[in-house]
């Protein structure tokens, strides 16, 4: 077998069906996510041991591929013909190799994305900490894609990327932008956050926060004069702000509550719907911070934010219900799986 070009054919038929995923394991088929749903490829051989590690050598060298078996698992970026860049993870089941690849959308605008504009005011920020939050695969990375090429078609910044692995490629334009992969180009998100303030950054976008010590830099950065911008695996606004705090020991819980409630500047989050026509369509929560939402964080009153959410349409703040009301208004998505995305179906109800 050509692995190089079967590889490419899979790829490509992701890319030709508007896809999302590809799944690769030994002992099935391959299968693809298209518009969330997963289609099993029967057409196609099942995959044996040997095509799984075949696929790997083409997509990684030795010294990932040593890594990968050290470790028994792997993240990585692939670029495919220079035409699309895809993100993967190889991992053991049962002893064999599976492999997810992620294919990575090319660098949108806001508009584009169906996003709301006030994305874009928050990404003229001079300084301040910015959060894009929901589950796994729902557009977070994409929505700080089109934020960060929007900083660099706008304005003269230096901007810094850190990413496990990376995966949108910019093209600088008015701004600098310098893109360092863990593992490659430095040795954790720590490390590379503690460099920035060495290197006169003025945004700082960080793939994932992962760790205190990653959170405590990157609220310290934006103390200091520095746009952060960065992702969790969070459902809303409140439950982050929570996760963040508690992931700290109890004697630093006061000071990073106190860090956090001065520097935050908003919470996004997102969820990727589908839609009656066919493809996915985002709806949203936004948090900003404002003098109640700061005074909130500070008093340890963080299950209020939510009412605070609700009750700030004239300042900004988008209620996930409102949004997804909104969509099944325009005839984008069906009132099924408006309730189906909902985190708070009974209120939703009440609004219908």
């Amino acid at each position: 077998m050509n692995y190089k070009k079967e590889l490419e054919d899979l790829i490509l038929n992701v890319i030709r069906q508007n896809g999302s995923d590809l799944h690769l394991g030994a002992g099935r088929v391959p299968a693809i996510r298209v518009s969330g749903e997963l289609i099993f490829l029967t057409k196609n051989p099942i995959l044996q041991a040997n095509d799984m590690t075949n696929f790997l050598s083409e997509m990684l060298d030795q010294k990932k591929i040593d890594k990968f078996m050290e470790n028994q698992e792997l993240d990585f970026s692939y670029d495919f013909r220079g035409e699309a860049r895809l993100r993967g993870n190889a991992f053991f089941q049962k002893g064999l190799i599976c492999i997810t690849l992620r294919l990575v959308p090319k660098v949108k605008t806001l508009e584009e994305l169906n996003l709301p504009p006030i994305l874009g005011d928050l990404a003229r920020k001079k300084q301040g900490f910015f959060l894009v939050v929901g589950p796994v695969g729902q557009g977070k990375s994409t929505t700080l894609s089109a934020m960060i090429n929007l900083i660099n078609n706008e304005q003269a910044r230096n901007i810094v990327t850190i990413e496990d692995p990376i995966e949108h490629a910019y093209i600088p334009h008015k701004s600098i932008i310098s893109q360092r992969e863990v593992g490659i180009d430095t040795r954790d998100f720590h490390t590379a956050l503690k460099s920035v303030f060495r290197e006169d950054v003025n945004v700082i976008m960080i793939g994932e926060m992962r760790t205190p010590e990653t959170v405590s830099a990157a609220v310290t950065a934006a103390e200091t004069g520095h746009l952060v911008l960065s992702t969790l695996h969070t459902n809303n606004a409140s439950q982050t702000i929570d996760r963040i705090i508690d992931s700290f020991p109890g004697y630093q819980q006061d000071q990073i509550r106190s860090q956090l409630s001065s520097s935050l500047l908003g919470i996004f989050s997102q969820r990727l719907i589908p839609k009656i026509t066919g493809g996915l369509i985002p709806a949203y929560e936004l948090l900003l911070n404002n003098n109640a939402v700061s005074n909130l964080i500070r008093e340890k009153r963080t299950h209020e934010i939510d009412v605070v959410i609700e009750t700030g349409t004239e300042s900004g703040m988008v209620d996930l219900n409102h949004s997804l009301i909104d969509l099944v208004r325009a005839g984008e998505i069906s009132i099924e799986n408006a309730y189906q995305f909902s985190l708070n179906p009974k209120g939703l109800k009440r609004m219908i």
